[in-house]
């Protein structure tokens, strides 16, 4: 009786194990896909990076892989000493790819920092400036 228990009991462990490693596989496959590439765009009249599916104020000047240079006031220097002004909805890839689409993927952007709108994620997660919870944003 006791050894049909234990394995009933085993059984049921088993197949609950199963079943959180599909979903979690299935959870992180879904992530993958809507996930905006890492750039800095104008947003509201604001250079932002978004690094890691985590969307925060641009503080410092970057390059990119080409040698583009954006800066915080929205200029980009391209390679070949051209200039350009981002607007709204204006982003650039790390690699240096300039896109003039609007920001399709922002509107997915569900997750802010009670403390720090501006903060904003596709997923749930930590503030990268104050490390508190991001919260679900009220639709």
């Amino acid at each position: 009786m006791k050894n049909s228990r234990l394995i009933s009991t085993k059984m049921a462990s088993l197949v609950t194990l199963f079943l959180m490693v599909i979903s979690l596989s299935a959870n992180a496959q879904t992530a993958k896909k809507t996930m905006m590439k890492d750039c800095c765009m104008m947003k509201d009249g604001k250079m932002m990076v978004m690094k890691d599916g985590k969307t925060m104020p641009m503080e410092k000047d970057m390059v990119m892989k080409n040698g583009t240079k954006c800066m915080t006031n929205g200029e980009c220097i391209m390679k070949d000493g051209s200039k350009m002004m981002m607007k709204n909805g204006d982003y650039m890839e790390m690699s240096g790819k300039m896109s003039t689409d609007k920001m399709k993927n922002m509107s997915s952007m569900n997750y802010t920092c009670p403390m720090h709108p501006e903060v904003s994620s596709d997923k749930p997660g930590k503030c990268s400036k104050c490390g508190m919870d991001l919260v679900k944003k009220a639709s």
